[in-house]
């Protein structure tokens, strides 16, 4: 029986509709999973569907095989001590699921987010279990996963390190459809140093330790501008920052990798995305 291989890809633009756009991208790119925005990343607005162009997504998403996911938008912050933004990232959050599901995709990212105020912290787990747990609990055994992806650690982020993920998944009462996205850089800047031999298997061991193999769902494949710990978030092309291709190379070999695809999230579009996809597949698939 062969041996799993992660899909490879990278987040891709929407501009012109996703089944013509999106779909040209992930083959100019040679991606096998792609990540999408399914309404403006830096707004609150949700946007009607349109179900004859979902379809159409689908259908030819299908026919590629070629896999989705959505990033819910950067606004989301469920620890916000500002009722309108709780309220706003809930409904953006639930929007965003729904969207996931008419697009056929299998997983919705959100950032963790912060409390802002260190004296907020308490209430901040206690309103993430209470406005997101009836939203999980509507969820259906088909539906997407809600992605929890760690941020950089900059300010009173809840979870500044993975370790802190732990409180997280008790505040979402460890729901079964709660997974975790990993994004390099992030975790980088937060301090675990994967830059250096055998830092990455280290870091992924702490993940898999803490929140379990099965909920790791997906990994954002950025380097980093900035130097470990630095609490940046600023991602660069793989190889021309910090982390450097050893550290993927060592990613691509652990086994918890087998099944969880990667996503580029670096700068450029398809003329610098074509080459990363290439050398990500040249690493994971090296004997």
């Amino acid at each position: 029986m062969p041996k799993a291989k992660p899909r490879i890809g990278a987040h891709t633009p929407t501009t012109g509709g996703m089944a013509k756009r999106s779909i040209d991208y992930a083959v100019t790119t040679g991606a096998e999973v792609i990540q999408v925005f399914a309404s403006s990343p830096r707004m609150w607005a949700m946007p009607a569907a349109k179900p004859e162009l979902d379809e159409a997504f689908k259908i030819k998403a299908a026919e590629l095989d070629i896999e989705t996911y959505v990033h819910a938008p950067f606004l989301i912050n469920l620890g916000s001590p500002t009722e309108a933004t709780y309220v706003n990232s809930l409904a953006s959050t639930s929007y965003s699921l729904g969207r996931a599901v008419d697009i056929g995709a299998l997983g919705v990212v959100i950032h963790t987010g912060s409390a802002v105020d260190a004296t907020y912290v308490d209430q901040a787990w206690k309103q993430i279990h209470e406005g997101m747990m009836p939203i999980l609990n509507a969820l259906d055994d088909d539906a997407p996963f809600l992605l929890l992806e760690p941020t950089a650690g900059q300010g009173q982020s809840l979870v500044k390190k993975l370790d802190d993920l732990e409180n997280y998944l008790k505040a979402l009462e460890y729901h079964p459809k709660v997974g975790i996205c990993l994004d390099t850089c992030h975790v980088f800047a937060a301090g675990h140093d994967i830059a250096v031999k055998g830092g990455m298997t280290k870091t992924l061991d702490l993940l898999i330790q803490i929140a379990g193999v099965e909920r790791f769902k997906l990994i954002h494949a950025n380097d980093s501008m900035d130097v470990c710990g630095a609490l940046k978030d600023r991602h660069q092309n793989i190889g021309d920052g910090h982390i450097g291709v050893d550290a993927f190379a060592e990613l691509l070999a652990h086994p918890v990798v087998a099944n969880v695809p990667l996503v580029l999230e670096t700068p450029g579009l398809e003329e610098k995305h074509t080459v990363e996809v290439a050398l990500l597949k040249k690493l994971r698939d090296k004997k």
